[in-house]
């Protein structure tokens, strides 16, 4: 199952993040409305978790907006707002289920699982493009029925560059993608780790799997142009 957690205080996020974490596939913490929405415009979610409070844009907004842009997963509301009528808000603003704070981990998990399941969207197990083939589950990556062998960092690029094959994917977006909020890093480490993963999947004689957009990012190339 993949999540998106959408929540603003570092203390309480970090807590459940790193919980999410350890019971589900994947998991992407997200401390602001408008990064949660830009997010889900890159990646398909199973499930988006939304406090309420949060800068730039609140989870009612958010949920509203991931609705009236097509998103069909599970949106899950997780906040201190416990009064009947902010429960109605919630739920009449797009979301399927509303858990107030403090709450029991195991419950949200529950909660989250049932969430998936009601959706009835199917896992996507096998990314393809090209002759590569990514597998969420194992985290195998062949090209032409290969094995290739790729670095943690490696992957979550190669994925990401996979799931959103159709779009350029912004300098930014990948280091806050790859290497998280907090983590200064420069965006040479960024064309370092392009480099490194051209040299493990791309062709001898043929043009780059992976292609600079000058100015911008990187996006898979379209070989069959």
């Amino acid at each position: 199952m993949n999540i998106l957690f959408a929540e603003d205080d570092e203390r309480l996020g970090k807590m459940i993040f790193h919980l999410l974490e350890k019971e589900f596939n994947r998991v992407d913490w997200v401390k602001n409305g408008k990064d949660a929405f830009d997010y889900s415009l890159y990646t398909e979610y199973d499930v988006v978790v939304l406090d309420w409070m949060m800068p730039k844009l609140n989870g009612i907004e958010t949920c509203q907006k991931l609705r009236k842009k097509g998103y069909k997963g599970g949106i899950l509301f997780l906040t201190a707002k416990d009064s009947v009528e902010d429960v109605v808000t919630g739920l009449d603003s797009g979301a399927d289920d509303y858990l107030v704070k403090p709450f029991k981990f195991e419950e949200l998990a529950a909660r989250l699982r049932a969430l998936s399941r009601r959706t009835e969207k199917p896992f996507e197990e096998l990314i393809t493009c090209n002759g590569l083939e990514l597998n969420l589950n194992t985290h195998e990556v062949k090209r032409d029925g290969e094995i290739i062998e790729l670095s943690k960092k490696e992957y979550e690029l190669l994925r990401l560059l996979l799931r959103n094959k159709h779009q350029v994917m912004t300098r930014e977006l990948l280091l806050e993608r790859i290497w998280g909020f907090d983590v200064d890093v420069s965006q040479n480490a960024l064309d370092a780790l392009v480099k490194l993963v051209r040299k493990k999947i791309d062709c001898i004689g043929e043009a780059s799997y992976i292609q600079n957009i000058r100015g911008v990012g990187y996006k898979l190339r379209n070989r069959d142009v």
